[in-house]
């Protein structure tokens, strides 16, 4: 250990109790609490910046649902009602490779807020977790902080919901993270203005791309064949080309992927072009370091568009999404962890809180689900070792590599969330602990929240 400094014991504020608090407002935190509340008690979504949304928000991530094809078979509930709230509200539009709506990330924004308003969940922005607050192994509450100083709340169950396992991890459960050679590269994204819309188009019609073509550059992506064929809007072409004349640095061949919507106004959002590999979401200082580099390869990327790409000459950066996106990072030691064969696998549970389709993106495998195959999410995924009154969502469940490839996803994160948020919710009313919950009754509000479950 370096040198360290001691701080003094101090008495924190009590702020707030509820009955189940919420840590993290991603796709997983938000349903958590939405789902919560609509169960009938008490709920607080903690979250460190000035909106709800996460990765969607946040980080600029509008793709949320495009793996759907006619036969997808999907879990429905919150998740799929955040696409039709947002298309109701003017915040979607038609995705480009997929049956579904493409979110749009300030939009969405006002249909999380009033998705909050209208559920009866207390907010609370712009507080960072720091500490959990423990009785023996159990939690009963965290710390936070903020522009108001060191506070407290405190609650009967807790969720965490952060993406990166913080509160499990510090609360003493077993965590376990991928190798930092192995894991997910993460994506600075941003948006563009100035396309040319009608340009653009052409060009894509001219030379339409599919998944096939996401073999290029530094990767090979294994699919089951059926993918091969279908359109995928992937931009690769003009990076190599770039590469070849010199306007690129051929260790630069990490900059290529997908674009996401084109608008009649000459914007064009969701640019997932930025791969940045070895990045520890879990470490700060490699965090600042990958944001600066993300943000100079995005520009770079913008540079490539106006040279080699039609329609998009007097492109130029409209914004950036407001955090680096992060794919992989700290996961549960779990009651179950996922495995390969469950999601490959259409694997079946009986405590299953929700179904997934058969979506596999991560790791060098890319497999969409176009025949109607699909898996359960079974709780105990969510159910950490050695701490009670604790429940974890999102991208953070238990399960190996391939299976996180699967349940990463963010519509995957929202039935997990919905999932947690009915269980922490019925453990308060019926007084059992979260391990010992019964699972009828979990299932039984589920399905009367539109979910299917099997």
């Amino acid at each position: 250990m370096g040198e360290v400094i001691l701080e003094p014991a101090r008495e924190t504020a009590i702020i707030h109790r509820t009955d189940v608090l919420v840590v993290g407002a991603g796709p997983g935190g938000l349903a958590a609490a939405l789902a919560a509340a609509r169960a009938g008690v008490e709920v607080c979504l903690v979250e460190r910046f000035g909106c709800y949304g996460g990765n969607i928000t946040v980080v600029g991530v509008e793709g949320f649902a495009w793996y759907r094809h006619e036969a997808t078979v999907e879990a429905g509930g919150i998740g799929h009602e955040f696409e039709a709230r947002a298309k109701a509200m003017g915040a979607a539009v038609p995705e480009s490779q997929s049956l579904s709506y493409e979110l749009d990330s300030e939009g969405f924004k006002l249909v999380a807020d009033r998705l909050v308003e209208e559920a009866g969940v207390h907010g609370m922005l712009h507080r960072a977790f720091v500490a959990p607050v423990m009785e023996g192994n159990a939690i009963v509450g965290i710390v936070v902080e903020s522009k108001a100083g060191r506070e407290a709340i405190l609650a009967k169950r807790v969720i965490d919901a952060t993406g990166d396992a913080d509160i499990a991890a510090r609360a003493g459960a077993p965590v376990f993270k991928t190798p930092l050679e192995e894991v997910q590269a993460a994506s600075v994204m941003f948006h563009i203005a100035g396309v040319d819309k009608t340009r653009f188009m052409e060009g894509v019609r001219a030379d339409p791309q599919t998944y096939k073509d996401w073999s290029s550059g530094e990767w090979e992506v294994e699919t089951d064949g059926k993918e091969d064929a279908l359109f995928s809007p992937f931009l690769g072409k003009p990076f190599a080309q770039a590469i070849r004349d010199g306007l690129l640095p051929a260790e630069l061949n990490t900059i290529g992927g997908t674009w996401g919507a084109v608008h009649d106004s000459g914007e064009m959002t969701y640019m997932n072009l930025v791969h940045l590999a070895g990045c520890d979401g879990v470490d700060p200082d490699s965090l600042t370091r990958f944001e600066v580099e993300g943000r100079r390869q995005a520009m770079q990327a913008i540079e490539v568009l106006r040279r080699y790409t039609p329609g998009c000459e007097g492109a130029r950066l409209r914004n950036f999404g407001m955090s680096i996106g992060i794919r992989d990072s700290r996961k549960i030691d779990a009651l179950y962890n996922m495995t390969e064969a469950d999601v490959r696998n259409q694997a079946r549970f009986e405590d299953s809180i929700g179904i997934y389709p058969e979506f596999i993106d991560g790791y060098g495998i890319l497999i969409i689900p176009t025949t109607g195959r699909y898996m359960h999410i079974p709780y105990r995924a969510m159910l950490p070792k050695g701490v009670e009154n604790l429940l974890v969502a999102g991208r953070a469940i238990g399960g190996d590599k391939v299976a996180h490839a699967a349940t990463r996803n963010m519509a995957c994160c929202a039935v997990a969330g919905q999932g947690a948020g009915v269980a922490a919710a019925l453990s308060v009313r019926l007084g059992q602990p979260l391990h010992a919950v019964a699972i009828g009754d979990v299932q039984s509000e589920l399905l009367r929240q539109g979910v299917r479950l099997h």
